[in-house]
């Protein structure tokens, strides 16, 4: 994860940290593996001077094996003194409110005030079906929880009268240690959500994939001209794929595994997704999905230089 403050296009300040999806290729490697090695990964982030560890959150399915980035957040709480622990992202409209802002105090508390709240709407239909829900009124819904959010950690008693959320004057206990909240990173590219973003002084993720900069400079681009209405600065994470090596069977894997990630995105956002063994979905190619080579020109996979000049 790579974060650009920026003010009048100069760099305020960058920092780094690792994002783990929890991915599950292999149906033979337990979870508690993969939440071992997300676990061990972290440890090494934290040891190498990295700022932040995120974590995923999906469900019912190997795409990602963690249905909790707040509970994973929890647990490596306990184990780490320094680095931030946050979520990419939480699902806001598979989130009962009440409990949402309750357990975002109570992990803010837990990591000493480390938590970095990453926010989104959710993409994967697949997903949605199973909590008995829709992608009809994500926005909305969102926006509201966004709102929600704000008011229930800096204010001591608060409420919100609105379209989907109605929240009665209430006031939580456990409030978080970081002040006037933990930092939120949201994704998505609703135009009012970023705005609200902006006035708050919050941070946009922005995914490169699996292409190279042009996307992400048309997302910076559109965030600064709503950042520029706002009169405030855009602040920018910048999500990307990445891995030094001088092992070419090592860069080469990684790029599969690259390529494998974004199959089952694809096919989980088409509603195309094909599962086997109850929730493995099964990988397949999609329509005007780069080559491997197009992805080893993209990405900053291979030597030191090589990932430097990207």
């Amino acid at each position: 994860m790579l974060r650009l403050n920026t003010i009048e296009n100069t760099v305020e300040h960058l920092d780094f940290g690792i994002f783990n999806i929890m991915q599950q290729r292999d149906p033979a490697k337990p979870a508690h593996t993969v939440f071992a090695e997300a676990a061990e990964q972290t440890l090494a982030a934290e040891q190498l001077g990295y700022t932040r560890s995120w974590y995923a959150e999906h469900h019912f399915s190997n795409y990602s094996l963690c249905p909790s980035p707040l509970m994973m957040a929890a647990h490596m709480a306990g184990r780490t003194k320094k680095i931030r622990l946050g979520t990419a992202v939480v699902v806001a409209p598979l989130y009962t409110p009440a409990r949402l802002l309750a357990e975002i105090g109570m992990v803010d508390i837990l990591s000493n005030g480390r938590l970095d709240l990453g926010i989104g709407m959710g993409y994967q239909q697949y997903e949605f079906d199973r909590f008995c829900s829709t992608l009809e009124n994500v926005r909305e819904f969102t926006g509201e929880m966004l709102e929600l959010i704000h008011r229930g950690l800096t204010q001591e008693a608060f409420e919100l009268q609105g379209k989907h959320i109605q929240f009665p004057r209430s006031s939580i206990s456990c409030r978080p240690l970081q002040k006037p909240t933990p930092p939120i990173w949201y994704a998505g590219g609703d135009p009012a959500h970023l705005a609200w973003l902006v006035r708050h002084g919050h941070t946009l993720f922005v995914s490169g994939l699996l292409g190279g900069v042009s996307r992400m400079r048309k997302t910076r681009e559109y965030f600064e001209g709503i950042a520029a209405k706002e009169g405030r600065p855009a602040r920018l994470a910048v999500t990307r794929l990445a891995f030094v090596t001088k092992n070419k069977a090592d860069a080469e894997h990684y790029i599969d595994c690259a390529l494998y990630q974004q199959r089952l995105a694809v096919a989980l956002k088409t509603r195309r997704e094909k599962v086997a063994n109850n929730y493995i979905v099964q990988e397949q190619p999609y329509d005007e999905e780069p080559s491997l080579d197009n992805i080893r020109r993209n990405l900053p996979v291979g030597d030191v230089d090589h990932c430097i000049e990207k």
